[in-house]
Formats: structure tokens, sequence, C-alpha cells
């Protein structure tokens, strides 16, 4: 998605001026009005007069987009997000190699039926990372077929012993450079390494 807008609001019986960004997930509103609604909840989408209408939750809210950007907010809001497995880049000729647990729900489903046992037959590498070990276990994994993309799974947020900044710390020192990055569950965040 990715769709992002400074914009004037109206919000139930708050307006003002917003940063409007409109994510995988949820359309956020930071500024005046600072408003957090998850796309699933979104109902009777609509644009009228270059303004983006929905109701969430009972609340009425409308984005001054202008015609083109409300069409296309309102377009991408009808989509439907794409898969984690989309994401991850694991087409249905695509197999992957996984280094650790597979710990989480939702990266389980993505990796389901598309794992090899041997990283010769991988197009991708997978790791679950908590730790210094385990990291030095993917780069280990990776060392083994260096082409490869490199997915790096770990938890998300405060409090988080070893998280995105050691890890792009650990890889960039090692010559590589991360390139995409996505959500996989409400506690975990993938990032994808190359080398340079």
């Amino acid at each position: 998605m990715g769709r992002e807008a400074v914009t004037q609001v109206e919000a139930g019986c708050e307006a003002g001026e917003v940063r409007a960004l409109l994510e995988s997930t949820e359309l956020i509103l930071r500024g005046d009005v600072r408003r957090r609604f998850s796309r699933s909840r979104l109902e009777a989408v609509r644009v009228e007069g270059g303004v983006l209408r929905f109701a969430c939750d009972g609340e009425d809210v409308r984005l001054h987009l202008g015609e083109h950007a409300a069409r296309a907010w309102a377009e991408a809001i009808a989509r439907p997000p794409p898969s984690l497995r989309s994401k991850l880049g694991l087409e249905p000729s695509k197999r992957a190699f996984l280094v650790g647990t597979c710990d989480d729900d939702a990266l389980a489903e993505a990796l389901q039926g598309v794992l090899v046992a041997d990283i010769a037959q991988a197009a991708l590498l997978v790791a679950r990372i908590d730790g210094p070990g385990d990291l030095a276990a993917a780069q280990a994994a990776h060392a083994n077929r260096p082409s490869l993309p490199l997915w790096v799974v770990h938890p998300k947020g405060k409090g988080v012993a070893f998280g995105d900044g050691a890890i792009r710390a650990v890889l960039r020192e090692a010559g590589f450079i991360d390139t995409k990055s996505c959500a996989v569950s409400d506690r975990l965040t993938a990032s994808r390494y190359g080398l340079r």
C-alpha cells in the first residue's frame, strides 16, 4: 500500500489537518485528528466530489484528497492486502529453507507447503531470529547459498532485546543490505537482506 497524504479531515465531531497513511492493514490519521482504522472494518467506502468517505465503528470520516487521489485510495482499500506469502516472494514455484523454529501462526501459514529440507532446492532463506546465536546460524546457512535473499524474522516493538537495529548492524557489517520489510504478525516483523 504505502499511500500517504497531508489533507483536511472530518472524523465524527473533529476536524483538522492530518497526515493520512494507508497501510496494508490500517488507515492512520496523525495530526489535528488522531485515529487508527482497521482496513477490515471500513464500510461504505466511496468518493464524492474529491472526498474519500467511509464509516468505521459508527463514525463517519471524510478525507479531502482530491478526485484522482480519492479514487486511487478507494480502489486500494477495495483490493485485499497481499498475503504474507506473497510479500515474502513465495510464488507457487518458489521454495524456502527455514533456519530456526516457526513459532508464529501467521509465519507457519505463509510457509505451509513451501519449505524444503535441502538448502540447494531453496529460492530464498527465512530465518527466525531471537538472539545473536540465531543470527549467526542464519549467516552460516546463507554462506552455503550467498546469492539467495535472506528474510530475517524477529520480534518487534519496544523492549525487544535483539531487534531490528542490532540485526541490521551485524548484517551490514557483514556486507548485507536490507531491501524490503513487512509485518509478519502482531509480534513479528521481517526484513529482506542480500549481499551487496
